[in-house]
């Protein structure tokens, strides 16, 4: 990083830092008291300032990353500063914590945009500092700064998990990411997603020497047709079967793999992954999740993925293949037919903006949901077609972990798309100065619509006199 890029990155960070205690100043004004979520971890985390680690509420269902970071950081503090009294773990004081993971984000964000974009000497210090600074206001992501939830913390330790996987320290990228998991277990997936690109890079590397063999021009491209997917799945099993490959890849990615035979041994023991209340958790397949995440990932990144140029493509893509498009509809619409849950939350809880979207748009007509089927299709070209930089196998990896990460959900909660989008974001090429600045805007408005309805329009349930508020 040059000297100029340095001040420039500490002033932005500085000035960010001061707007989100000042945001955070007023949330906590106006909702003093714990909130949602925040009535069953704000106790826990005070019972763990208090010492008393072996008491647990049954009604959390993560694991206690978030009350022993929260320790962790404040203990030292509250020691340095001679405090007392109900102050130290406090709401406030607890909320805080969220404020300094969303600092370390940020910076986090940028080391990945730089590692990853290392090569394209064209992306200026400028686009990847405002490129940092637009992904670190995500809005989802950044309204929970503000609260006591697990989404900060959990972001910023698996962000920081997989830049160390990006620089190949895998032992400590594996201990990062124990940290992820006890912030959140289905971080695993993520854990997982980091040995996927070491072995993807692996196979990559295979796929040329093979390409190479056959004299092709472009090693890395596959065409996509039925003849295309076969030659990937011929190749994938002869790299399967050899059992170099195999010693390999276990040689590189075994502190992953540790994680995931103790995380195992904790699903065994446990009994499943969640802890506490398991009533309303349970796994699915629902698969219109993923069709929900490509919208939401299309409608986010608008300014900075769609121009008319891509429609084109798509267009152009759409009349040289319709039979792929056309089976990609039917299985669409068959997937919506069958496999639509809906969870009881979505329904009663009119707190969260996904009830007024399943029910204004939803609900609306029975034939919606699959009318909206091209839309997803769409969604899914401008995905990959954005992403269309990366390799291959590096592709299937992450839309394997994508899946997996989405459709066992039945409930619709646009907190579980923060970290597929976050990583999804920092993998497409640098925007230009522009788009940048489009998206950052199209952030901080919606931010500041999102702050100001959660402290101004609040309203009341029939059998209770506390104030409600709207919120992601």
């Amino acid at each position: 990083m040059e000297r100029f890029e340095v001040y420039i990155f500490t002033a932005l960070c500085s000035v960010n830092f001061l707007i989100s205690c000042l945001l955070f100043s007023k949330i906590t004004r106006e909702q003093r008291d714990p909130y949602m979520d925040e009535i069953f971890h704000v106790p826990q985390a005070q019972k763990y300032c208090e010492g008393k680690f072996n008491e647990w509420d049954p009604m959390i269902t993560t694991l206690p990353g978030l009350y022993l970071a929260s320790v962790g950081l404040i203990r030292p503090v509250v020691w340095l500063a001679d405090m007392k009294g109900s102050v130290v773990c406090s709401t406030a004081m607890l909320r805080f914590i969220n404020l300094l993971f969303n600092s370390g984000n940020l910076y986090i964000i940028y080391l990945i945009i730089c590692r990853l974009h290392i090569k394209d000497k064209s992306r200026s210090a400028t686009r990847r500092i405002f490129s940092a600074l637009a992904l670190s206001t995500f809005p989802v992501l950044y309204f929970f700064t503000f609260l006591y939830y697990t989404d900060a913390g959990s972001t910023f330790f698996t962000l920081f998990m997989y830049l160390m996987a990006l620089y190949g320290s895998h032992k400590a990228a594996a201990l990062l990411g124990v940290c992820a998991i006890l912030f959140r277990q289905t971080n695993i997936i993520w854990v997982a997603f980091c040995a996927g690109t070491v072995v993807a890079q692996k196979m990559d590397e295979s796929w040329r020497t093979e390409s190479k063999k056959r004299d092709e021009k472009s090693p890395s491209q596959v065409p996509l047709t039925i003849n295309g997917a076969m030659r990937v799945m011929r190749f994938l099993l002869e790299f399967l079967k050899m059992p170099n490959n195999i010693k390999a890849v276990v040689l590189s990615t075994w502190p992953y793999i540790a994680v995931a035979v103790a995380f195992a041994v904790f699903v065994v023991l446990n009994d499943g992954i969640v802890v506490g209340d398991r009533s309303s958790h349970e796994a699915c397949l629902n698969f219109p999740q993923i069709f929900y995440f490509l919208s939401f990932t299309l409608i986010f990144s608008l300014p900075t993925s769609l121009s008319y140029q891509r429609v084109v493509r798509f267009l152009q893509s759409l009349r040289k293949q319709p039979l792929i498009y056309a089976v990609l509809m039917t299985v669409s619409l068959f997937l919506v037919w069958k496999f639509t849950f809906v969870h009881k939350y979505l329904l009663a809880d009119n707190r969260h903006f996904p009830f007024y979207v399943w029910k204004r748009l939803f609900q609306r007509h029975g034939l919606v949901r699959f009318l909206l089927v091209p839309g997803y299709v769409f969604a899914a070209w401008n995905f990959v077609d954005t992403l269309r930089s990366k390799s291959l196998f590096w592709l299937l990896v992450f839309s394997t972990c994508l899946v997996a990460a989405t459709v066992p959900q039945k409930l619709l909660e646009f907190r579980y798309f923060i970290l597929p989008y976050v990583l999804y974001r920092v993998h497409i090429p640098v925007p230009s100065l522009p788009r940048l600045l489009l998206e950052f805007g199209l952030y901080t408005a919606v931010n500041a619509a999102t702050v100001y309805i959660f402290i101004n329009k609040t309203f009341q349930w029939p059998d209770s006199m506390a104030a409600q508020r709207f919120m992601w």
